[in-house]
Order: C-alpha cells, then structure tokens, then sequence
C-alpha cells in the first residue's frame, strides 16, 4: 500500500478531497477530479511506517485566500548556510519498495502506471504549462515551495528530522506536484515573486500560501506583495488545511 493511500484510507473522516481545498479557485494543480488524493489528519503512529515522516495535526484551519496571505509572517530572509543534502532523499516511509517520488507518480497519473518500485510509464497533466506526459522521465516532482525558500524562510533553524519529512510530505496534497521537468528546472529555488507558472496563477499562489502556513513559514516583502496582488485578483476561496506534525 503507498504512502497516500494508507494515510488516507486510516483518516478517512477528516480528510479533504484537493478538488474541495481549490473550490472557487479553477481546477486543482496537475490532477483531475478522477484521481484526487486525500489530505487529511494523520494517526500519531502508522504501522509500518519508518519515521520521520509529515503527518497532520488534528485541528483545521480554514482561512479565506487573501486573509492567509495577510497572516503569512513577514521576516528578513536567512539563506547562509544552505546544501540540499540537509532535506535528505526521496524516502520509501511505508517501505512499500516506492520512493516518494514513486508515490506522487502513482497518486497523480490519470490512468494505471507501469514499474513497480521504480515507476516508468503513466499518464500526467503537468498543470503549470499544461501539458501531458506518458513517460516518467518526462516528469519531475516539484517542491511547491523549493527546498531553498524554506531554508531561507525558516527551515534553517529545523532539526534534521523536519527538513526530511517536509522535502517528503505525503501527508497533504499540495507540497509535491508532478509537472514537466524542464518547466520545475526553470523555477529551480525561485518564490513567487521571482516566478509564476504560465498558467493556474491562482491556484498557484494559494496552494503555496497553504504550504507556507503548514510549515510555518516566512515570506519576505517582495515574495508577500506578490501574493497580495495575484490574490486581489482571484477568487477569494477557502483554503482549508492542517498544520504539519513530524513524527520522528
């Protein structure tokens, strides 16, 4: 069973369908309605699982989009320091032989996937230039909010722990989306304020809004006015999400 699945099946009544976290906000980044994953709260424990691991706390927060970007804390980056080798590696948390990386592909494919601990063909919607792809290499799993931007933003001062369950939080829709690899190397580490995807700027910007408050994390002025007036023009939707825990 992957990751997704045995959380969500375990959380069945708290959990939240992505297509109800994007309502009034057009359709949800790089999955249909079909294939939705759960988001909801995680156990405390799962058997099974090897820590650590992002699970969610049990309380719902439910903000409309442009209070959430109003909440998002303004502080001074902190980027020194910085090696991507400090989030760790794609973990296989429920040692079903699938990496995360393998799971989203899994979660996120439109029709049936081929591979099994390492995934090969399926069928993706990269939402962000919308285009699909078939074949695996085509895809990359993006970080909503780079590994980067949340080092600078607050992740510096984590323990070893937080940083690999956030760089493999299964536990919420939103953090990783698979989209077309050329168009996740372009972003690299880059916030808002330096990069939008060509297309779904609303969904976009509130879906990462919802990541930085799981987290806890800062924006700086630039990256916040942004959010601000991509907002001042969306739907003002509701964005329903959980606090994350680690469970280590």
């Amino acid at each position: 069973m992957s990751v997704r699945t045995g959380l969500s099946a375990l959380c069945a009544t708290v959990a939240l369908t992505a297509s109800t976290l994007a309502v009034a906000g057009g359709p949800a980044l790089a999955r249909s309605t079909a294939t939705q994953p759960t988001a909801g709260a995680a156990p405390a424990a799962v058997r099974g699982m090897t820590s650590p691991y992002a699970a969610n706390r049990k309380a719902t927060i439910t903000v409309r989009f442009r209070e959430a970007v109003r909440r998002l804390h303004l502080a001074q980056e902190t980027p020194r320091g910085y090696d991507r080798d400090k989030f760790g590696d794609w973990r296989d948390a429920d040692g079903d032989c699938r990496d995360t990386r393998a799971e989203v592909l899994v979660t996120e494919s439109l029709r049936a996937t081929t591979g099994d601990c390492t995934i090969e063909t399926g069928r993706w919607f990269s939402s962000y230039d919308r285009v699909y792809w078939t074949d695996a290499g085509d895809v990359d799993i993006d970080h909503l909010v780079p590994l980067f931007e949340v080092w600078r933003s607050g992740g510096k001062a984590w323990g070893s722990a937080r940083r690999v369950a956030y760089a493999n939080d299964l536990a919420d829709s939103r953090p990783l989306r698979a989209v077309t690899d050329n168009v996740n190397q372009s972003k690299g580490d880059q916030d808002p304020s330096d990069w939008m995807p060509e297309f779904g700027h609303c969904v976009y910007a509130r879906q990462y809004a919802a990541v930085k408050i799981r987290w806890n994390l800062r924006v700086n002025a630039d990256e916040k006015d942004k959010l601000r007036r991509v907002a001042s023009h969306c739907p003002n939707a509701v964005i329903r999400l959980h606090k994350a825990r680690v469970v280590s």
